[in-house]
């Protein structure tokens, strides 16, 4: 994927501690932007927004992204 884009929360206090995310119709990754060069999560298109919620969920946790793993 060549398509990457920076975290908008990343700012001047932020730096490089962030996320990019690059989507295709079928996928969408997600890197770190200190290791651009490190490995990639990748999710189908349809799993990345409900993995998103469950991450903003107060009651979020690790049983819930193995979830999304599959």
């Amino acid at each position: 994927m060549d398509n990457w884009r920076q975290s908008s929360y990343s700012g001047e206090g932020d730096g490089n501690a962030c996320v990019e995310t690059a989507n295709s119709p079928t996928q969408v990754a997600v890197r770190d932007t200190k290791a651009p060069t490190r490995a990639t999560l990748t999710f189908p298109a349809g799993a990345f927004t409900p993995f998103i919620e469950a991450l903003k969920s107060p009651y979020s946790t690790v049983t819930d992204f193995a979830r999304f793993r599959g």
